[in-house]
């Protein structure tokens, strides 16, 4: 049998190269040993790329706020979206994980993510705080919404799994923030107690 030549190396990367799709999207993988049955799987994994594609705007509407605030509260809001937005990260990177782990892929593309979210979509222009405010809480309000269907539905298919990373990462951290954002909708004097007396009248 006649021996075939061995490859040379050579240090020229292969660019532009494109192939057929290895798994996908809207899959899981086969036989996983996560004693969870892979009709579980591809739910769980359907309804955490929902989520994740939630978290991933609200994320991206943090950030947007965070460039575009103004006005007298500027400096407090600019750190406190930042904050916001990096704790949304972790979110992200940890709702994907739990759908690679499940064997599904998670969403990845802003496109594909602005076709998905159910979060309205902001004008390109600058708001005022009080609309920057309330567009972050309704979009926690959506999340959080979520959140609770889907942590009990995990807990009814078994997977604990799913159910834990919902609630104990997901799910406190965006109550946390809503309490954060809410309280800077409250109208308050700020250089003058209000006169019980005047109040009165």
């Amino acid at each position: 049998m006649p021996k075939k030549p061995a490859s040379k190396l050579n240090a020229q990367p292969h660019i532009h190269q494109r192939a057929r799709e290895i798994q996908q999207y809207g899959t899981v993988n086969h036989a996983l040993p996560l004693e969870l049955e892979e009709p579980v799987r591809l739910e769980m994994t359907e309804r955490l790329n929902q989520l994740l594609a939630d978290t991933m705007t609200l994320r991206d509407l943090y950030k947007k706020s965070h460039w575009q605030v103004a006005g007298p509260t500027f400096y407090q809001l600019h750190l406190l979206f930042d904050k916001h937005f990096n704790e949304q990260s972790e979110l992200v990177d940890t709702i994907a994980e739990r759908i690679q782990l499940l064997g599904g892929l998670s969403i990845a593309m802003a496109p594909d993510v602005a076709e998905t979210t159910r979060i309205e979509r902001p004008p390109k222009g600058r708001e005022e705080v009080p609309v920057q405010l309330s567009r972050l809480l309704d979009a926690h309000q959506i999340i959080i919404g979520d959140c609770r269907e889907l942590a009990k539905r995990a807990s009814t298919l078994g997977d604990d799994g799913t159910n834990d990373v919902v609630v104990s990462d997901v799910l406190r951290t965006n109550e946390l923030q809503v309490w954060f954002i809410s309280e800077h909708l409250v109208t308050m004097p700020l250089v003058e107690a209000l006169d019980s007396s005047a109040a009165a009248d």
